[in-house]
């Protein structure tokens, strides 16, 4: 078992505690560590603070993925979806949201605005090469399978 440390911040002290939502669930609840509203306007993003800082092992990864709930109900998304923490970053955990509705969309803290899970990152090695094997889908992309 890989053990990954975390460290509360300022703001995030006495806010919660990290954990899943469930015991079988895949992801860490990320909140708000806000002191005051914030409010994401029809088409603009935010980066929301959580509170806390990682220190991973160099072969795992985190990802800030989406809420469910919050992208069926209010059309608000994480941004950079899946957003990736880097193993030797040390700085505040973040979330950036967009709001892909037309809605205001209001964050307060201590809400559950996404969540984080945690990935191990295989060894790996690129190698330059003059060619590649040749496919049937060869270089078809961007829908060239169909729909």
């Amino acid at each position: 078992m890989n053990e990954i440390f975390f460290k509360y911040l300022k703001n995030g002290k006495g806010l919660y505690q990290i954990k899943k939502a469930t015991k079988d669930s895949a992801g860490f609840d990320l909140l708000a560590a806000i002191e005051n509203e914030i409010r994401i306007k029809s088409g603009l993003s935010k980066l929301i603070p959580c509170g806390f800082s990682l220190q991973m092992p160099k072969n795992i990864e985190a990802q800030v993925r989406p809420r469910s709930g919050i992208a069926l109900k209010d059309c608000v998304t994480v941004l950079n979806s899946p957003g990736t923490i880097d193993a030797d970053y040390r700085g505040e955990v973040g979330v950036i949201l967009i709001n892909h509705s037309k809605k205001v969309f209001s964050i307060v803290r201590g809400m559950r605005i996404a969540q984080l899970v945690f990935h191990k990152l295989p060894n790996i090695k690129l190698v330059e090469s003059k060619n590649l094997n040749k496919t049937i889908r060869g270089s078809g992309g961007f829908g060239s399978t169909g729909v």
